[in-house]
């Protein structure tokens, strides 16, 4: 096969890719579907020149890979699932490309973002942990890999008791576009 039939097998009819989701290729993430609402929401809306995501869970391919508490396993004594802080900050990176999905479905485009302006990320924890920011660092370390000095943005890390289907992380953002 040549290779402008796998580049037109790869991209379909679809105009290229955005420069954004051309890095999240580079980096091996394709951007999903917008993830289904679990409740009475919508996955991000428009209001000014901001959109403004809901809360993002990790769902990878439609289904939530992870449940339980975040715990290095030294703490607590809980007898509930446990999520290694490791995992959970990839998790937390899922939640972000998951954010970036519901971004696009309101203004189309990834490259019209112009800055991440805030991120929250809310951590399922044992009572013991205190490892939030770490946890919440995988979501905030990929938007500055993908957006660069756009990407440097407020945040906040908050450790949770529990979270929605016992998701061990969720993270919603702020994003700025022209």
């Amino acid at each position: 096969m040549s290779t402008s039939a796998e580049t037109t097998e790869s991209t379909g009819s679809q105009a290229p890719a955005s420069a954004v989701e051309k890095r999240l290729a580079e980096l091996g993430i394709i951007l999903p579907e917008v993830a289904a609402p679990v409740a009475a929401y919508v996955p991000a809306l428009v209001s000014g020149n901001h959109v403004y995501t809901s809360g993002q869970l990790p769902f990878i391919n439609g289904k939530l890979e992870a449940t339980g508490k975040v715990s290095t396993g030294d703490e607590g004594s809980s007898d509930e699932p446990t999520i290694s802080p490791e995992d959970a900050k990839a998790y937390a990176a899922v939640c972000a490309v998951n954010a970036l999905a519901a971004v696009k479905s309101v203004i189309g485009d990834l490259d019209r973002v112009t800055r991440i302006v805030k991120v929250v990320g809310f951590v399922s924890s044992d009572p013991s942990f205190t490892g939030q920011p770490g946890v919440i660092n995988g979501a905030s370390e990929l938007l500055g890999r993908v957006f660069g000095d756009a990407g440097q943005h407020a945040r906040s890390a908050v450790g949770v008791s529990v979270l929605p289907l016992d998701s061990p992380v969720e993270v919603e953002l702020i994003a700025e576009f022209s």
